[in-house]
């Protein structure tokens, strides 16, 4: 009876020590070790159902955060005792003015609540202000985000056509008083990644009846719904020009108005021109994008790399701003123009014409003309005495002949219009060619861009027709004369934003 009495306090004492495990011996030790296991085992079925996966995590983040807090008490324990001495650099360096200013903006704390440290509480309102900062940003960005692009629509085949001696199909449009009635008449190349449809882009038909203005806009080959030429060239185009002035009747002299790109008939965007002085060319290239540049270097060395660009620019089948496809830095006038409702219109519209082909081949043939070597200089252009032969001959024929002299070069007015805050086409590049052109007449606009003073002005349409015909006089009788040259001289015109170089037939 002792041994028993000393056996159940003996395992009293051990559950105590065990702290109580849930087990209790009862009756003989086998029989205590079985309903040991059993106890535990039900126990720890209960505990399994009851713990779901909200509590695991829950207790997964409230550790989380207690490590958090423990890593931050860390650092700042590590931080006081970097900078807690006056020997440490920063402390020597900063220390004071960081005092100074500490006490100055101590009255803030007296806006804190009294049971928090004000170092706890002024970090949670700094981390609190960079959350706000950082969704303000977000949203922000969200807000100003561009629109979706807009597919580009394929419209019906409608330009009226003329078939040239190759075999090749011209298109071409027709605006203002009829041929037979024509005072004067306007053929206008369009420029790069465009159409005959620009024209001179906001140009009233009132105007062209009051000055007596036949409008006549193409295509260029592969541009539009004009057939691609197989080797073009700058001849080439002008004789494709020459050929439409035949076709549509221009019999007599015509003006050639060229704006940007379109110009090249003026035989002045080559970038490369070797004849420009260093400062010419630094003001040329100064003000364009690397992107730019990058399109004039690829055309010029690697024109093949073109196609790839293209194809994922304006031919990607997605309109785009023009300052993005075509690379342009412009003016604050020029971008508040380009926002515009009407041009905006009008630029979509041009696009799809221009690229209604499909094809890279026209666009990158444009590029490469514009900075390839055309086989003739600016120079040539310019009126100069006719040089007679050497020999005894020709020095006997000028002794005993009254011939008058020979003038070469091109003899009909060059007018450009140059806006002083153009960027695709600087004035630097105006200044150039009036260096080797002295008798061209150059129109400086002070703030015009490259747009705002060919696009949808009513006054600047006016004023260069004024310019270049005088007097409105309406259109021609059945009886009169038709007079091209009221200027004098055989007439083709440029214009640098641009009115384009006049070709004569």
């Amino acid at each position: 009876m002792s041994e028993a009495d000393d056996s159940d306090s003996w395992r009293d004492e051990f559950a105590s020590l065990a702290d109580d495990t849930g087990i209790r011996y009862r009756g003989a030790a086998y029989g205590s070790a079985a309903s040991a296991v059993v106890d535990g085992g039900e126990k720890e079925a209960n505990a399994g159902e009851s713990e779901s996966v909200k509590d695991q995590v829950k207790e997964f983040v409230k550790a989380t955060a207690e490590m958090a807090v423990e890593l931050g008490k860390g650092c700042r324990d590590i931080a006081r005792q970097s900078l807690g001495y006056d020997e440490v650099y920063i402390v020597r360096k900063f220390g004071e003015c960081c005092d100074k200013v500490f006490g100055r903006l101590r009255f803030l704390n007296e806006y804190l609540p009294e049971d928090r440290d004000p170092v706890h509480a002024w970090s949670v309102i700094f981390f609190v202000f960079v959350l706000a900062v950082a969704a303000l940003s977000v949203n922000t960005k969200h807000d100003t985000s561009a629109p979706l692009m807009k597919k580009v629509y394929l419209h019906p085949p409608n330009a009226s056509l003329i078939l040239l001696p190759d075999g090749r199909n011209l298109s071409y449009l027709e605006q203002g008083v009829p041929a037979d009635r024509a005072r004067f008449s306007i053929i206008a190349p369009h420029s790069f990644l465009s159409s005959r449809l620009a024209g001179i882009p906001g140009l009233k038909a009132s105007l062209l009846e009051e000055f007596g203005v036949r409008l006549v806009t193409y295509d260029l080959p592969g541009f539009g719904e004009s057939d691609p030429h197989p080797t073009r060239n700058l001849e080439s185009s002008a004789l494709d020009m020459s050929l439409l002035a035949n076709a549509v009747g221009v019999n007599d002299k015509f003006w050639v108005v060229g704006h940007s790109g379109a110009a090249m008939f003026a035989s002045m965007v080559n970038p490369y021109e070797p004849s420009m002085t260093k400062e010419e060319r630094y003001g040329t290239w100064e003000k364009w994008t690397s992107r730019r540049k990058l399109m004039y270097f690829l055309a010029r060395r690697f024109p093949r790399f073109l196609a790839y660009f293209y194809r994922r620019g304006f031919l990607s089948g997605k309109h785009g701003q023009i300052d993005k496809w075509l690379a342009l830095s412009l003016g604050k006038r020029d971008i508040a123009l380009i926002k515009e409702t009407k041009f905006e219109e009008l630029w979509q519209r041009n696009v799809e014409e221009s690229i209604r082909q499909g094809n890279a081949k026209p666009f990158v043939e444009e590029a490469v003309l514009q900075v390839t070597n055309w086989g003739f200089s600016l120079a040539d252009l310019k009126i100069q005495k006719k040089r007679r032969g050497n020999g005894i001959l020709n020095w006997l024929k000028s002794l005993f002949s009254q011939v008058e002299e020979e003038l070469t070069g091109f003899l009909g007015p060059i007018h450009i219009w140059q806006g002083m805050d153009d960027r695709v086409v600087p004035p630097a590049m105006t200044d150039f060619v009036h260096r080797i052109l002295p008798e061209t007449i150059v129109h400086k606009l002070p703030y015009e861009g490259h747009f705002t003073y060919f696009y949808f002005c009513d006054e600047c349409h006016r004023q260069i027709f004024t310019t270049l015909f005088g007097t409105p006089q309406g259109p021609l009788s059945s009886t009169m004369e038709i007079d091209q040259s009221p200027i004098g001289g055989d007439t083709e015109d440029t214009e640098d934003i641009m009115l384009g170089n006049s070709a004569t037939n």
